[in-house]
Parts: C-alpha cells; structure tokens; sequence
C-alpha cells in the first residue's frame, strides 16, 4: 500500500469514530472560554474600567495583551492535539485492530508515516480550532476596551503561523509516545501526568532554583513557549526567563526533536515488535 492510501485509511479511521470531534469541540470551549475571560480581564484592567489594585499580581503592558491572549492556543490547548495523536496510535492496540493494518500495510514504515502524515492533518485541524477559539474573542474583547489588537501587523500572523506549527508538532509527539507505550491508560495518564503535573512543578521550582532554568528551558512544554514568543504562564511571573533564553527558531527545533526521538524510539522498541 502507498504513503497517499496508508494515510487515507488513517483520516478514515480518525473520522469515522467520535473522539476527534469530542477533543475538538472540548478544546474550543476550553480555549475560547480561557481567552475571553483573559481578554476580558486585561482588557478592563487596561482601560481603566477596573482598578489595578483589584488584581492580585503583576499587570501586563497594553502591546503585550494581544500575543499573551492568542496564545493561549497554545498554552492551554496543546494538550489536546497531543492526545488526539497518542489516541491514534494507542486506539489500534487496545481495540487489536492494528493486526488487520499490518496485513493491509505490511510495510511497517509505511504504515508508521501514514499515521504521521494524518497526525500532520489532524494537528492542522486542532491548531486551526484553537487559533480561532483564542484570537477570535480575544481580539474582539480587547478591541472592545479600545486595546489595539495588532491583526493588521505582519508580526501577529507570523505569530499565528508559529502557533499551528507547535500544535502539529504536538500532534507528532502524541503519535511517538502512543507508538512507545502500547496500554493507551498508561500513555494517556503518563502524558497528562507530565505535562500538567510535572512539568509545571518542575519549571515553577527552576524559576527559584539557580542553575535549574538552564535545565527547565529544553523540557516539552518549554519549547513551544520559545517558538512561539509568548505565554500566558511566563508573562505573569515563574519562568519568564525560559521564553527569551531561546530563540523561536531553536524553540521549533527543540519541539521537532522531540517528536523525532519519541517517534524513532516507538519504532525500535515497540512499532516493530509482532501484535497478537
């Protein structure tokens, strides 16, 4: 079977179940929801509607606003093209029907970049859902108190263009740890685990501990935040340093990295190993 059929009966097999549209609208609401009470937020702060002693922690410059809302397409959505991808994956070996896909697709390398070829759709698909949840009200709320939302600058949408790039790479990691961990509980529970347990413990801790920062900067959910050049997190204190430590090239490289590792270990210790 060729790459173009291998990665049409992974869209087929995507869009034929109900979890990629249950993810999809889950992170809409989630993302669009955050954004605009954010947005809402700054935004009367920044007007003056509300006082600045109101808010208990440091407030953000107006030329700030605009990045720190959108990306929270980022920030908090990219949780859910990582799972989407570990689910492509993981779905196969707890419903067995990754045996009738090796039949179908005996070339096992076909078979693995058909599914990172629909996970390069699927993330596209989910980056463009979280790009519009989060600039959609976040530009309309804080145009409402007069902040300026920069959408006709090059820059924003250079911005956006990093955005859904980090939520595809997202997407490529997912399919490189469910290829690793077969048990879809385990990776589903490992990635959740990490990235909204551990590592934010792990980068809150380096932000106080000199010398871990330069350790905390290169961990998964670091790098996205260097690529793209703003967060929501580390504009309101803790690591702030880890954005600018790295450049947004090096953020890109880091994040591709790791869903290279992740995929290239999936397929020596586990893609390659006989399914029952």
């Amino acid at each position: 079977m060729s790459l173009a059929r291998a990665t049409r009966s992974e869209l087929t097999k995507q869009f034929t179940t109900s979890m990629w549209w249950i993810l999809g609208v889950v992170l809409f609401l989630y993302v669009g929801a955050t954004a605009a009470g954010l947005a809402a937020t700054f935004g009367a702060l920044s007007s003056g509607a509300i006082g600045s002693d109101a808010m208990n922690g440091p407030a953000l410059p107006e030329q700030s606003l605009p990045p720190v809302i959108y990306s929270l397409a980022t920030a908090v959505g990219y949780v859910f093209p990582l799972l989407i991808g570990t689910l492509l994956v993981t779905g196969e070996f707890r419903h067995k029907t990754l045996t009738p896909t090796f039949l179908a697709t005996p070339r096992r390398g076909v078979a693995l970049a058909g599914k990172v070829t629909a996970g390069i759709v699927m993330g596209a698909l989910y980056a463009a859902l979280a790009i519009i949840a989060a600039v959609g009200p976040g530009a309309a709320l804080l145009a409402g108190f007069g902040v300026d939302t920069q959408l006709d600058q090059s820059d924003t949408w250079a911005f956006v263009g990093r955005m859904a790039i980090a939520l595809i790479l997202w997407t490529l990691i997912g399919i490189g740890v469910g290829t690793l961990i077969r048990n879809q509980v385990a990776a589903v529970v490992g990635v959740l685990a990490f990235t909204q347990f551990i590592e934010p413990i792990l980068r809150t801790v380096g932000a106080f501990v000199d010398g871990l920062s330069d350790v905390t900067k290169y961990l998964p959910g670091a790098a996205p935040d260097a690529l793209v050049g703003a967060s929501i997190f580390t504009s309101l204190g803790g690591d702030s340093a880890t954005v600018t430590s790295l450049d947004w090239w090096v953020g890109g490289l880091l994040l591709l990295g790791y869903a290279v590792v992740f995929l290239l270990l999936g397929w020596l210790f586990s893609w390659r190993r006989d399914v029952s």
